[in-house]
């Protein structure tokens, strides 16, 4: 019996022992798992932790992209408004600019019918008892010019004008007395032969001589107001022909009447502003 009791006492001490051994291995076994389980935690907790900073900095950066697009769009807007205000200034200078541009031309084209009138009546009052090729009377350039050779006006290399040209220069001057708002500008020409006398040192002498007799005439003769005149010499140097043939030297030396409106009128239309 006792044998028995022993016996049994032996394999519980030895069953008991490895069911201890077993679920210690278990055990161990399980810390295993869990420990490694923490670490991949741990690892998935980090890679979250980079994720969410990442996405935190993506945030910011978007929103920062949001706020400038805003700011874009608001200066955008106010630029596009700009522009079309600035647009609507400028249309509105262009048509303030075309009131004055028209003005001007209705002006040009008054002071034209003028001139041409003027022309007129220039070639009908030397037509009176004057037929003669030496006298030319044109519109150029929005001015009316008489221009006469300088073998009616003077003999050669002289400034004193002679009897017959003073017949044609009273004719000029009924017409010119007759509009007195405008100047009368005298251009004395000559070929290019050289001149040097005890009097005339050049053909500028010359030709300023002659301008400034027709000048005198006018003045003197017929009563034309010195203040509207302008004696100008403009030498051999604006020849209408070649001075290679005796032809062309003649037909350079010549004295020519401008008649145009006073400068100071010519500004004043200049410096209006446009309605």
């Amino acid at each position: 019996m006792k044998k028995i009791i022993l016996t049994t006492l032996v394999l519980s001490i030895f069953l008991s022992s490895c069911v201890s051994s077993k679920k210690y291995a278990d055990l161990e076994s399980q810390y295993g798992i869990t420990k490694k389980d923490l670490v991949d935690a741990k690892a998935n907790l980090q890679t979250c932790l980079i994720e969410k900073d990442h996405l935190t900095q993506l945030n910011i950066s978007l929103k920062e992209d949001k706020d400038r697009s805003l700011r874009q769009v608001e200066n955008l807007t106010v630029l596009t408004q700009s522009s079309s205000d600035n647009i609507k200034e400028i249309i509105t200078q262009l048509s303030e600019k075309d009131k004055y541009i028209n003005g001007i031309r209705d002006a040009m084209t008054q002071k034209d019918s003028i001139n041409l009138a003027l022309a007129f009546q220039l070639k009908r009052e030397l037509a009176d008892g004057i037929q003669d090729e030496d006298i030319q009377i044109n519109v150029e350039k929005t001015v009316v010019y008489i221009s006469i050779a300088d073998k009616m006006l003077f003999k050669s290399g002289s400034a004193i004008v002679s009897d017959r040209a003073k017949v044609v220069l009273g004719k000029v001057a009924t017409v010119i007395s007759s509009k007195p708002d405008m100047e009368v500008q005298v251009e004395g020409y000559t070929d290019n032969v050289s001149i040097s006398t005890n009097c005339m040192k050049d053909n500028w002498d010359l030709s300023v001589a002659r301008a400034t007799s027709v000048v005198r005439v006018l003045q003197n003769d017929f009563g034309v107001n010195p203040g509207r005149l302008i004696a100008a010499g403009r030498s051999e140097y604006v020849p209408l022909e070649t001075n290679d043939t005796a032809e062309g030297r003649s037909t350079n030396r010549r004295t020519r009447i401008v008649i145009l409106p006073k400068l100071d009128q010519f500004f004043d239309i200049l410096e209006q502003k446009p309605e």
